[in-house]
């Protein structure tokens, strides 16, 4: 049986966006990784479709050490990550 995804909310609401420090990681698939534990709020880049920040709320701190020590960060993403609900914002402009 195929896994059920949950589709990406709407980003009109930028309100809602957390700035997280993101770090670069070594994927095919994602480009970079970043937490905020206070939140419990998972940021994630992809290096395909770059100008976009995923956010996963509710995403305990275990998850997320297991996350960026995975061999695979792809294999993870896919299998732990990329099933939760999440929220789609449009990257920051660099200044």
């Amino acid at each position: 049986m195929p896994k059920q995804y949950t589709p990406a909310a709407p980003f009109n609401d930028i309100a809602e966006y957390i700035e997280i420090p993101m770090t670069s990681v070594e994927s095919h698939q994602v480009a970079a990784i970043g937490y905020d534990p206070e939140s419990k709020t998972l940021a994630v880049t992809f290096t395909r479709g770059p100008g976009h920040i995923y956010q996963y709320p509710g995403v305990e701190p275990e998850v997320h050490a297991a996350f960026i020590a995975a061999e695979s960060i792809g294999k993870y993403f896919g299998e732990h990550i990329k099933p939760l609900p999440f929220k789609k914002f449009p990257a920051p402009v660099a200044a």
